[in-house]
């Protein structure tokens, strides 16, 4: 075992991870090689986690594709019962998973454990669809020639999947991928994010815990750096399914060839604020979505767009609600914002802001930062051409633009390469549907958070790098193959 300890809120921690953290064919290893992994409040060491290599990844592959020839025909109700078993598991252990996440990627211990609780719903959902996925007979008669044939479909696996996940959800992310994965019968090797593997591995913890087998699911922590291309391009890998950045994205899909990949890129978030719509719940739904998880959420808020006739208003308030969030230690259950994942994250977005307000952008909120935090943070007057419209900010900070002309105003939110989703808030059903319609993304909120995410829907990116869904029925459907028998009757 990994031995990752439990601990008491707001008790020192030092060590809790001894470095036995790559899981290969059900045994946990220990590398030459280290890295730590620390607090980004106040860098203090967490953890001590082995860094895999490419006989590493040899040998994990191999383990996925015995485990799976070994057990891709064990029942949907075996399946079903081990995911149940595991989310029951988290269940118990909420608090020490809260914690866990909470220490590793500055997420404050409020939203945290609202991702375990998140989790455990996803590994439920998992379970549920593992004895739902089924298939359908064919009417071979509909076409001349079939009149004597019968036959029907059903989903099978793919085979070994390699998961890859990031460090602003460690723990429900890794649940979107190795729940459907195990769910419809795959093996899977995943790799962690590297700045925040612990909630991770814990979760694999549990799966093993729960019953799941040897080489069933596999982990290599580390750099990918060093171990990403023969991982991904291995002939022996059926998928690939991988949520982060683009670069990195790019990178995989050149690596991995001739296979299927799944990816969510990330997006740059737009809401539409019309002049009808319930002011207080717009502006708090929109402070909550701009700044939850400190704003490291990929459908975040990012761009605001409000009606001139109330942006005054929607500012002032907007702006006193914002600086009212309390910065600080994650770990305190007062804690609004925490630490970004690292200081580097924080001075970046510090940069954009300060390039924004050189060229003529003016801050209403925040603006500051303190080592790894930074305040959350508004602004006004932003050029659009500046990194905080056209990029991904991935931080605690949203741009707030006033308007008068819906149809220009969509085009805006819509001039970006990536995008999730989108929210209007709007009392006028017409309004409503029309902005759903005419905004390109792959889901619209109305009078709700773009950051609203129920783990049973589908989620995935819309533009460009729009590769598969998640959402544990679709991420099934994704991570398995159609498999047809006809019955010939006149043999």
């Amino acid at each position: 075992m990994s031995k990752l300890l439990s601990y008491a809120q707001n008790t020192p921690v030092a060590n809790l991870f001894e470095a036995n953290t790559i899981l290969i064919n059900g045994v946990w290893q220990k590398s030459s090689v280290t890295m730590q992994v620390t607090n980004p409040y106040d860098n203090s060491v967490l953890a001590t986690v082995s860094c895999a290599n490419t006989d590493h990844v040899t040998q994990a592959i191999s383990s996925a594709k015995k485990a799976f020839d070994l057990y891709k025909f064990q029942s949907s109700a075996v399946r079903s019962a081990k995911l149940r078993t595991a989310a029951n598991l988290i269940k118990v252990r909420h608090e020490s998973f809260a914690q866990t996440i909470s220490l590793e990627t500055g997420k404050p211990i409020t939203a945290a454990r609202k991702e375990v609780t998140r989790c455990v719903n996803t590994l439920m959902l998992s379970s549920e669809e593992a004895i739902r996925l089924v298939g359908e007979t064919i009417r071979f008669d509909s076409f001349e020639g079939g009149e004597n044939r019968i036959g029907q479909y059903d989903f099978v696996p793919l085979g070994v999947i390699v998961a890859i996940t990031p460090f602003n959800d460690p723990l429900n992310l890794a649940a979107h991928k190795l729940g459907p994965a195990l769910a419809s019968g795959n093996s899977v090797i995943l790799k962690p994010s590297q700045q925040a593997p612990l909630s991770a591995i814990k979760l694999v913890e549990v799966l093993m815990d729960a019953g799941f087998l040897p080489g069933q699911v596999n982990v290599l922590t580390g750099y990918a750096r060093e171990f990403a291309t023969p991982l991904v391009s291995s002939p022996a890998v059926n998928m690939v399914t991988y949520t982060g950045g683009e670069a990195s994205g790019e990178i995989i899909a050149r690596d991995a060839g001739a296979k299927k990949l799944s990816m969510e890129l990330g997006a740059n978030s737009p809401v539409i604020v019309m002049d009808d719509c319930n002011l207080e719940k717009a502006v708090t739904n929109c402070v909550s979505g701009s700044y939850w998880a400190v704003g490291q959420n990929c459908i975040g808020v990012q761009r605001i767009y409000v009606h001139e006739n109330i942006f005054s208003a929607f500012k002032s308030e907007f702006s006193k609600q914002a600086s009212l969030l309390v910065v600080g230690d994650q770990l305190l259950d007062s804690t609004d914002i925490g630490p970004m994942i690292n200081e580097q994250q924080a001075k970046r977005i510090e940069s954009w802001v300060n390039e924004a307000v050189a060229s003529g952008a003016s801050v209403i909120a925040g603006g500051k930062r303190h080592g790894a935090c930074y305040e959350a943070t508004a602004l006004i007057n932003v050029n659009a051409q500046e990194n905080l419209v056209c990029n991904e900010v991935f931080g605690p900070v949203v741009s707030l633009f006033s308007f008068n002309d819906l149809d220009a105003t969509i085009k805006l939110a819509n001039n970006v390469d990536y995008s999730i989703h989108g929210a209007v808030f709007t009392s006028n059903i017409n309004t409503a549907m029309k902005i759903s319609r005419e905004l390109d993304v792959a889901g619209v909120m109305i009078n709700d958070s773009t950051d609203y995410r129920l783990d049973a829907m589908p989620f995935g990116g819309s533009r460009r790098g729009a590769m598969g869904r998640e959402g544990v029925k679709f991420a099934i459907r994704e991570m398995s193959q159609t498999k047809l028998v006809c019955i010939n009757l006149d043999a």
